[in-house]
């Protein structure tokens, strides 16, 4: 393996330790953790990232699959609608400067950093919370379709799609709590349902990049074995001796830092 290979392989598994504790949020990281270490731009960045988020939230949603908790037609709905969007996203890229793309990462790097400082655990007690968009019958596990509910499902996946095909995140950061406020889903199909709409979502961006023949596949796999390696690892033998709060806070943190950084690259 030549250098870049072990850094990239390096950088993979600090992405896939940190994914175990976050879920797909944790992949925004994976963009400025490789133009940091890496010689490559943000544009070349994004589909590697993406392709590790892929294989990572694809293991995530199996497993979620297998336990019967992944919401298949709201999955499938966000999936379609940011598919569409993807593409457009991917072009847009193309055609913007590497610091345009370093201030919108830095933004939602910074969007990510301060919603994570700002979780708390959840409160048992929901009298008083509004009725969801998106209501699930829990004596039949069916979800009751509305106007409003299919609208606030295909604005996420509007929104996920184009993000995802700008600057290869995988969105998560966008599905998770938008499914926590327009559904009564509970945590675990909340998290499963986010990680298999990424997945698919990830698919018409990674498409889109392999049209163009703009992944280096030299970088891309190493990163990307070596993250789920970790992640699996991780999310067996250590996530859960961690508090999910103070994995929010520490994950905060390296979001403002990573962003900071961006910001003075941008300005050198």
């Amino acid at each position: 393996m030549s250098s870049i290979e072990i850094i990239s392989a390096l950088l993979g598994t600090l992405i896939g330790f940190i994914l175990a504790f976050t879920g797909a949020g944790g992949g925004t990281l994976a963009i400025p953790l490789l133009v940091f270490f890496l010689p490559i731009s943000i544009f070349e960045a994004a589909p590697i990232a993406l392709f590790a988020v892929f294989i990572g939230s694809s293991i995530g949603a199996i497993q979620g699959l297998w336990g019967g908790v992944v919401r298949y037609k709201t999955v499938l709905l966000i999936a379609l609608t940011g598919t569409v969007l993807a593409p457009f996203g991917v072009k847009l890229a193309q055609n913007s400067s590497n610091k345009i793309l370093g201030f919108t990462l830095m933004g939602i790097l910074l969007f990510i950093g301060i919603r994570s400082w700002q979780t708390k655990q959840s409160n048992p007690d929901n009298s008083q919370a509004p009725t969801p968009a998106c209501m699930l019958n829990l004596a039949t596990s069916k979800l009751f379709w509305t106007a409003s509910c299919t609208k606030r499902l295909v604005s996420t996946g509007a929104v996920t799609g184009f993000l995802s095909g700008l600057l290869g995140v995988g969105g998560g950061f966008i599905i998770a709590p938008n499914l926590r406020k327009v559904t009564n889903f509970n945590h675990q199909s909340v998290i499963a349902t986010t990680l298999a709409a990424v997945s698919l979502i990830a698919i018409g961006s990674i498409a889109s990049h392999i049209h163009n023949n703009t992944i280096n596949w030299h970088i891309a796999m190493p990163f990307a074995a070596s993250l789920s390696l970790s992640m699996l690892a991780t999310s067996t033998l250590i996530s859960h001796k961690i508090s999910s709060t103070l994995a929010q806070k520490v994950f905060a943190i390296l979001c403002f830092i990573a962003a900071l950084r961006l910001a003075m690259n941008a300005l050198v």
